[in-house]
């Protein structure tokens, strides 16, 4: 719960953060009379500020922080030019760059909005979020509380969820994916290529199956039924992905040759083509939403790599999706990612490379550019180490 004293009483509501942010202990009211100044001011000292104005207000203030935590003090930019001179590694690099963005994010979170129990919102010219709220949170018995930040999110994946994501064309038409919210969204499309050019194995031939291992919304399932595989399982441990991915299915008349399970990896049995593209980063993630980008310590690329030898039928294939992006910031090597392979009894048979179109590639200004702009994005075919091909 989180509470707060207003017009003389003692109030109280749920607190809800998909970032895992803990209930602010420190809450003022705000209304369209508090001024930009005066909310950063409160927001960095710890403050958080209840808006109880108008909505498109309280918009152009979170605007307004947005601005000032982005333009640097004159002592920053010192210290900047000062940290820049001591980085010597990527590494140091993308710790700076975490660190910076958990600091941006804590402070731009701290402008809130209650929400009633119906997802509805009580502030002069608020939009209507309730489908958007129920997609996101489902039903709720009670008022909560939520940053501005957070339900600018919401809104932004509910328009995302109605206008899809175009992955390929069929007979003419556009194959959208509908991504859900808290569901990593297919909007780089070179790892799709990657998977709609790779030559499919010959076990295929004898046996008509695969398995996308962490299924997400249900992209590559999708893709590998669009090329004529007859039987496909995808796993997740997500109830979101799950969920995310049979509505996907479900809008293509996919359900006859695609099935969704909730799993740690692997379902039961052997299959002729094994897909996954897990978390390309080996670091922590800082909240659910990041899970999809963030995986500690490899655990779901090292699991998948150990136990695929265990899933493949005779001249089965792995096809692992993964960027080099951690390489290039120091996170791991290609002779560890080497290392694994032959460590699980594996073998690479052939490597497909795509060079990644997003912006942040070409945004020079980005943290990150140098490496971004050196990163590839690969699909690595593997086979049991022995197996004939």
């Amino acid at each position: 719960m989180i509470h707060w004293d207003e017009a003389g009483q003692s109030c109280a509501a749920k607190w809800h953060s998909e970032n895992g942010i803990a209930s602010h202990k420190k809450i003022q009211i705000g209304d369209d009379t508090l001024t930009a100044d005066i909310a950063y001011r409160m927001a960095c000292e710890g403050t958080a500020i209840l808006y109880r104005g108008d909505f498109q207000n309280a918009r152009q203030l979170l605007q307004a922080l947005v601005r000032r935590v982005d333009k640097p003090s004159k002592k920053s930019k010192r210290v900047d030019r000062i940290e820049k001179d001591k980085t010597k590694s990527s590494l140091d690099t993308f710790n700076l760059h975490r660190l910076s963005q958990s600091q941006r994010a804590r402070i731009l979170g701290m402008l809130l909005i209650q929400v009633n129990a119906d997802h509805t919102i009580s502030l002069r010219r608020a939009p209507d979020v309730v489908q958007a709220c129920l997609e996101a949170y489902g039903g709720q018995n009670e008022s909560y509380v939520i940053s501005l930040r957070e339900l600018l999110g919401v809104i932004s994946a509910h328009e995302w969820r109605k206008k899809g994501v175009p992955i390929l064309a069929r007979d003419d038409e556009e194959i959208r994916i509908h991504p859900h919210y808290g569901v990593f969204s297919p909007i780089r499309g070179e790892y799709v290529e990657l998977v709609l050019k790779a030559p499919l194995p010959s076990a295929l031939k004898e046996n008509s199956t695969a398995f996308d291992i962490g299924v997400g919304t249900g992209v590559l399932s999708i893709v590998l039924a669009m090329r004529e595989i007859k039987k496909i399982i995808g796993t997740d441990q997500d109830d979101r992905a799950i969920a995310c991915a049979q509505e996907n299915i479900d809008c293509l008349n996919l359900d006859n040759q695609i099935e969704i399970q909730k799993r740690h990896l692997f379902p039961e049995g052997n299959a002729a083509l094994v897909v996954c593209n897990p978390p390309w980063l080996p670091a922590r993630p800082s909240s659910s939403l990041e899970h999809a980008v963030y995986d500690p310590d490899s655990q779901m690329l090292k699991g998948f790599l150990s136990q695929l030898k265990d899933h493949l039928l005779p001249k089965g294939e792995g096809w692992l999706i993964l960027s080099d992006l951690a390489e290039h910031l120091g996170l791991r090597t290609r002779e560890e990612l080497l290392a694994w392979i032959d460590a699980a009894g594996l073998k690479v048979i052939a490597r497909l490379d795509a060079k990644p179109q997003h912006q942040k590639v070409f945004d020079k200004t980005d943290a990150l550019h140098k490496a971004r702009s050196q990163e590839t994005t690969s699909l690595w075919r593997l086979a049991i180490f022995g197996n004939t091909h």
